[in-house]
């Protein structure tokens, strides 16, 4: 019992964080769920409901879900990047289908980087005739032609591109807007809407002393160069200036381009670096020496050729959160090197837009009004890194969403405005109480090549995972906002919920009543099958999809039958259960006199399911679970205790109504035996045929 309000709190609104955080908003606990049942197909689909780019995301994006993932309060986050690329991978899926095409809204869009193309699925789906324009011969923007192929290989970008084409997405290609063409040219063409989406493709360089020199590179012009014209820095001495993710590009790509060492400097210490820790910890593994809190004051040249770059320590980057560096100017350092690359940061190339009449300020910022998504011209748009400024694909993706629904308004006549686009609310923090109970299950990394096999080539760096760890490990996921709700008019206050629950989700107010923190369930199913009044319900349909495939094969039993035992068997759907020896294999050759019902968890299997599967007609049913063990990582607790528990309730009720309480069998298989489920359950077959022939 407790008296904490938030202990008490039930009902609460909100949504798993990882969706609220994902800047599309991809229903991640959904598609993680499908994972972990196996079928790949439909976390596809899932997935593809609301990106266009699920290659491209499954492979590079930040993952701004797993920052929020409440799997942390236990022990880590959920790989959901890795598996979304698993669902790729391993899934078969097309786009919603698109609306009937209205030749009277015809869009263009310039640029082909991720806030174009989102843009572009969106209109597409929404019936608009969409042409997307790119200055650069490979379609694909900025992450196409600047990230390395280690991290992005071409067919992966090439694959989002081809499923935006067959829904009818059109793309032109060598043509840049402002030179080739003219916003008059598109509006004679009969385009009644243009968006700007160009990105940021220019790269920052800093007017230091020898900055001037033919081996001083910028970031950009060096990682197309690394990428489509195999240039090389063979027995260079590099020296890459910035600590961020293009910095990284830059530093490791430079080893893989045969330099003979890399040297990267940055203002920021080693905590403060902008990169993404595991870039900073891959290049380390490559060989890049990190030299940090150090700001260039010139680059060293003797005789023509460079020396190195010259510094002073840096002892503050920012002054009251403004990037205001501060140096100590006595404390100097030189960095030797005879190639330098700036990767210091990101700039638009103005100049074509301006060609285009589109008006810009002295900073190279388009006048770009933010909750209309409308330059000063009425029907040209603008969204993603030219008006917000560098950020990752999936925010300027989800930049170009809005873009996208505003264009959709001006074409349909109708007011917008970006603040009508609604916030989501995450569901609170995983309280402590109920985070110390969930079982700690390890993180499966994602398996990636050794320095010595990835250092000297640009082959993809990560492996992806196996279908079978991409299974287990999406059964980490705590299920948020999926689980028990309390239907208030049925609750009698019993108590029998919170004396189940293994996680004390249930919970007593001073008055007495109980009150089910939904907030905090992890979806386990305990509390739904032993509340005596039928007062709990699931907020997700998850259960409900197994109760329905009953009727529908016990019909196909009866269809079938032959004079043998017709036997149900309702079965976990994780872990082994949701690979291919059972989910295809067996499935797919399981004896005639045999159906199978797959619950998320025997844990969600009531006495209920049983007894409608007698009632349909089946003469036995096998409820069959997994066997535990010191390598167990079912998330669920007590799983074949309570399924233990309900089945011997079916034996006495089967007893009391004059049946064969043998009729009703429980099992646990460890996975070796599911994956040869008919062998496994072939002895408890033979005893439940028999028992039908007494």
């Amino acid at each position: 019992m407790t008296n904490h309000n938030e202990q008490l709190k039930e009902g609460s609104a909100g949504l798993p964080p990882c969706q609220v955080a994902c800047p599309i908003h991809q229903e991640a606990r959904e598609y993680l769920r499908l994972i972990a049942i196996g079928d790949f197909d439909r976390s596809l689909e899932v997935i593809k409901r609301t990106s266009p780019l699920s290659s491209v995301c499954g492979t590079i994006c930040a993952h701004h879900c797993e920052d929020e993932c409440r799997r942390q309060n236990v022990d880590e986050s959920l790989s959901i990047r890795g598996l979304k690329r698993a669902a790729v991978e391993f899934g078969c899926a097309d786009f919603p289908a698109p609306a009937a095409v209205d030749e009277n809204k015809k869009v263009a869009i310039i640029g082909s980087g991720p806030a174009g193309l989102i843009a572009a699925c969106d209109l597409a789906l929404q019936g608009c005739r969409v042409t997307v324009f790119e200055r650069e011969n490979e379609l694909g923007g900025a992450p196409r032609n600047f990230i390395p192929t280690y991290r992005l290989p071409d067919e992966t970008v090439e694959l989002d591109i081809e499923n935006l084409r067959k829904i009818g997405v059109e793309f032109k290609t060598g043509v840049e807007f402002g030179t080739d063409i003219m916003p008059d040219d598109l509006r004679k063409e009969g385009f009644k809407a243009i968006l700007i989406a160009v990105g940021l493709t220019a790269s920052r360089g800093l007017p230091l002393p020898g900055s001037d020199h033919e081996d001083v590179l910028m970031a950009l012009t060096f990682l197309r160069a690394a990428k489509r014209d195999n240039f090389r820095l063979d027995g260079k001495e590099v020296v890459v200036i910035g600590g961020g993710n293009v910095a990284m590009d830059v530093a490791r790509s430079a080893v893989r381009c045969g330099a003979a060492k890399v040297r990267l400097a940055c203002l920021e210490s080693a905590e403060e670096m902008p990169a993404f820790p595991w870039e900073i910890e891959e290049a380390k593994e490559e060989g890049v020496e990190m030299n940090c809190s150090w700001g260039p004051t010139g680059i060293r040249v003797e005789n023509g050729r460079i020396k190195g770059v010259e510094t002073h320590e840096c002892t503050a980057v920012f002054t009251e959160g403004r990037f205001n560096p501060c140096f100590d100017e006595d404390s100097k350092y030189f960095i030797s090197g005879d190639t330098v690359i700036f990767a210091i940061g990101q700039a638009a190339d103005i100049a074509a837009v301006r060609k285009a009449g589109i008006p810009a300020d002295d900073r190279g910022r388009i006048d770009f009004d933010p909750f209309t998504m409308k330059t000063p011209l009425p029907d040209v748009f603008a969204c993603g890194e030219i008006v917000n400024g560098p950020s990752t694909a999936v925010k300027a993706m989800a930049n170009g969403r809005v873009a996208a629904l505003a264009i959709y308004n001006y074409l349909e006549s109708k007011p917008f405005a970006a603040s009508m686009v609604e916030e989501q609310e995450a569901l609170p923090v995983l309280a402590d109480d109920v985070a110390e109970k969930v079982k700690k299950i390890s993180r499966k990394e994602i398996p990636i090549l050794t320095p010595e096999e990835r250092s000297g080539n640009f082959i993809p760096v990560e492996k992806g995972y196996t279908m079978a760890m991409a299974v287990w490990e999406s059964r980490r996921c705590l299920g948020c906002a999926a689980g028990a709700e309390r239907i208030v008019e049925k609750c009698a206050d019993c108590l029998t919920c919170v004396r189940t629950c293994p996680y004390d989700v249930p919970v007593v107010s001073d008055e007495g009543d109980v009150m089910i923190r939904d907030h905090q369930c992890q979806a386990c199913g305990l509390c739904l099958t032993v509340c005596p009044n039928l007062a709990i319900d699931f907020r997700t349909p998850y259960i409900a999809e197994a109760e329905e495939q009953l009727e529908s094969v016990a019909g196909e039993l009866a269809a079938s039958r032959n004079g043998k035992t017709q036997v149900m068997v309702l079965s976990c759907a994780l872990g082994a259960y949701a690979l291919p020896e059972f989910r295809e294999e067996f499935m797919k050759n399981k004896p005639a006199n045999m159906g199978v019902v797959r619950f998320p968890c025997i844990s969600k299997i009531d006495t209920t399911h049983i007894l409608k599967a007698f009632q349909l007609g089946v003469d036995s049913v096998i409820v069959a679970g997994c066997a535990a063990d010191e390598n167990d990582d079912c998330p669920f607790q007590k799983t074949m205790y309570w399924a233990g528990q309900r089945v011997s309730r079916v034996k006495s009720l089967l007893k009391e109504a004059g049946l064969d309480e043998e009729r009703v069998v429980l099992c646990s298989f460890t996975p070796e035996q599911v994956a040869t489920f008919k062998d496994s359950i072939g002895e408890t077959m033979v005893q439940l045929e028999e028992l039908g022939q007494r």
